[in-house]
């Protein structure tokens, strides 16, 4: 018989270690089969709010804002490429960092559509995968109809200012629970992980879970 379990994934598009951590938390939950049946819900997180438009260089932009060199971030680099081809995810080159808060509005909207793991799977591909900006509207849209949402509905909502004011609640709630680095990852609305956790820690993570439920 499954057991239920809600996982509340926070994170943004532009962390690679959610890309890494999404894959390996997927895996585990794939191995455990008939075991679980698991909900799956998506939350905004933006690690550069104030980021313009056009973004910045990536390998400048982590130098200037955690203080490593060039070959530092090469390494960090390297190591997440290794992490992210354990799990199923290929790295591509990424040259750039930018703002992802209509990526977090058109994952709302996708959320109420049903597709939110889907189009959330899509965009870090399209970003981490592919190196396209997640603060193009036209990535954002061909995103979505990738997984099979409307691409014209896309559009309007990027255009406009729809689900803004519900991007930013959510955000100032995980906030004010004490969340200030992603993959965070709440389990029934009780167990938190953070990071990006090798598939054996997930899983067994969601063993003892459900052991307790």
């Amino acid at each position: 018989m499954k057991q239920p379990i809600r996982i509340d994934f926070v994170s943004d598009v532009a962390c690679p270690w959610c890309a890494v951590g999404l894959s390996s938390l997927q895996l585990a939950v794939s191995r455990l089969g008939d075991t679980v049946d698991a909900e799956w819900v998506m939350h905004p997180f933006e690690l550069n709010p104030q980021m313009g438009e056009d973004g910045e260089d990536l390998v400048e932009h982590i130098g200037k804002k955690y203080g490593r060199t060039p070959q530092q971030v090469a390494q960090a680099q390297a190591e997440i490429r290794q992490r992210g081809s354990e799990v199923g995810f290929t790295f591509g080159p990424r040259t750039r960092i930018y703002n992802t808060f209509d990526a977090h509005r058109l994952m709302h909207w996708a959320g109420i559509a049903g597709k939110q793991v889907q189009l959330k799977q899509a965009l870090l591909q399209a970003y981490h995968g592919e190196g396209k900006p997640t603060s193009s509207r036209e990535a954002l849209v061909e995103a979505a109809e990738s997984v099979g949402l409307d691409g014209a509905q896309a559009r309007s909502i990027l255009e406009g200012g729809d689900y803004a004011n519900e991007v930013r609640a959510e955000e100032e709630k995980y906030q004010a629970m004490g969340i200030h680095s992603v993959p965070s990852i709440i389990f029934n609305n009780r167990y938190l992980l953070t990071g990006a956790q090798p598939v054996e820690a997930f899983e067994k993570a969601i063993q003892q879970i459900l052991a307790e439920a």
